[in-house]
């Protein structure tokens, strides 16, 4: 079957939880369509790059997909029709990449910073190059 990534950005002011049940209820469209979800990923609370519907800020969340086209554009008009999704975007792919997405790389890597600014890793990078 085809591969598809599908991101979507709900409505800042949704609970956690509520994007949780909304990513499922996406995911049960796909499995009842004969495929599957191989990723399921929320990437945050994020700020929007402009005004979208008077909303400042998005929850994202990226679903790695195995399933038909039928299935797909099914899951696609559900997203369409419900109001708490705010823009959606599906893209046919060649392959899922291995572990956490570009996204949660970057999220993990903020997270390694200590709570003056300097990564724990500054001091052994300077000293090597000395």
């Amino acid at each position: 079957m085809p591969l598809y990534e599908s991101t979507f950005i709900a409505r800042q002011d949704m609970s956690r939880q509520d994007i949780t049940k909304l990513a499922d209820s996406l995911v049960s469209i796909v499995e009842a369509g004969g495929g599957k979800v191989v990723k399921n990923e929320y990437w945050g609370l994020k700020t929007l790059a402009y005004k979208i519907n008077k909303h400042r800020k998005g929850h994202y969340t990226m679903l790695a997909i195995d399933a038909a086209p039928s299935a797909v554009h099914e899951m696609e008009r559900n997203m369409r029709i419900n109001e708490d999704i705010v823009r959606m975007l599906t893209i046919r792919v060649d392959a899922h990449e291995e572990g956490p997405s570009v996204q949660m790389q970057q999220a993990r890597g903020r997270d390694e910073y200590s709570q003056d600014g300097e990564s724990a890793e500054a001091p052994a990078a300077e000293a090597a190059a000395n």
